[in-house]
């Protein structure tokens, strides 16, 4: 099957339609999968947070919610925070690997953890701005 757009002339190369409306990404991801990540990235920061010894405390409804809340986002916004998330993970899944690589090695890794879990948060917040404020949000497609 083809899936080539029948009006080329409509789009241009942001993926913006003619009028300023968003295009349908064509590959979206689901909001499961999203889900999925998300919830793993946070559970290696959970680790990487009890290895710093940060006390996470319960996650907050925005952080908790930020998969849905994205999913009513603009695809721009949305593909961002994808973007943000596969970032993150891959920033997460290397600092989590040298500091279990650390401990396997009989070395303390407690200040490289905090610096880790820092960087972990200023990066979330980030992607947690993404998401659509409300109703009145600018960006989001009526």
């Amino acid at each position: 099957m083809d899936v080539t757009p029948n009006n080329l002339d409509s789009m241009n190369l942001t993926g913006m339609a003619a009028g300023g409306q968003e295009c349908a990404p064509c590959e979206p991801e689901s909001a499961g999968t999203l889900g999925l990540k998300w919830s793993a990235l946070h559970d290696a920061a959970d680790v990487v947070a009890a290895i710093a010894g940060a006390d996470t405390g319960p996650r907050p409804a925005g952080i908790r919610d930020f998969p849905a809340a994205i999913r009513s986002a603009g695809n721009s916004r949305r593909a961002m925070a994808e973007q943000g998330i596969e970032d993150l993970s891959a920033l997460m899944e290397a600092g989590l690997a040298a500091l279990l690589s650390a401990i396997g090695h009989g070395t303390e890794p407690h200040g490289a953890a905090k610096a880790l879990w820092r960087e972990f948060n200023a990066a979330r917040d980030a992607v947690l701005d993404l998401a659509p404020a409300g109703p009145g949000d600018p960006c989001q497609v009526a």
